[in-house]
């Protein structure tokens, strides 16, 4: 992982991106990390930039390819499966969702909450030991959940769009930009698709 550009960051989003970046040397086996607000917005991703390689749209979605190729696609898929599992568990009665393993036979994809409403989804390969994985995302959620505040949250909405723009990514960012649980898309931001 190339580490991204931190000029200009504050001292809390320069150590959440030490974290992350921490969590993917630490933990062999893994093809994408992605911290995503409750809101569905990414706020912190593995790739460098924001995104990895196009879809091809060949449906092969390779297991060493990262899911369909983008951060972003990771934040939509632990987005909704937070929400999916935060519905079941009201539905339930069982609390707070802490952590949704979902195995695959070609690799595995772990989300833990964090505690501002923030989640971490980590995609790994099919050999990867979840048990090291659960306690490398536990220690990351343990130091990022008390700093993620929205002036927090804002900054690294804001440096991921910036990061994307500067790698060519031009209208891109705001694609991944996803509605709002109220239904209106978040101020100054356009989601990519008319309603």
């Amino acid at each position: 992982m190339t580490a991204p550009s931190t000029y200009g960051l504050s001292t809390e989003a320069r150590n959440l991106q030490w974290l992350l970046a921490n969590l993917v040397e630490e933990v062999p086996g893994l093809l994408s990390v992605a911290v995503v607000s409750s809101d569905g917005l990414l706020l912190l991703s593995s790739d460098p930039a924001g995104e990895a390689e196009p879809d091809t749209g060949d449906g092969d979605g390779g297991a060493g390819d990262g899911p369909k190729g983008s951060s972003a696609d990771l934040a939509a898929i632990v987005s909704g499966l937070g929400s999916l599992t935060v519905g079941a568990s009201r539905l339930m009665d069982g609390g707070k969702v802490k952590q949704t393993v979902v195995t695959m036979h070609e690799g595995s994809l772990c989300v833990m909450s964090i505690s501002d409403g923030s989640l971490l989804g980590v995609h790994a390969t099919p050999d990867t030991d979840m048990s090291i994985v659960a306690y490398h995302m536990a220690f990351f959620v343990g130091r990022a959940g008390h700093v993620l505040t929205p002036e927090l949250r804002s900054e690294l909405r804001q440096s991921m769009e910036e990061r994307a723009q500067a790698a060519g990514g031009g209208d891109r960012p705001r694609l991944a930009v996803r509605e709002g649980r109220g239904g209106a898309a978040p101020a100054g931001r356009t989601t990519g698709g008319g309603q």
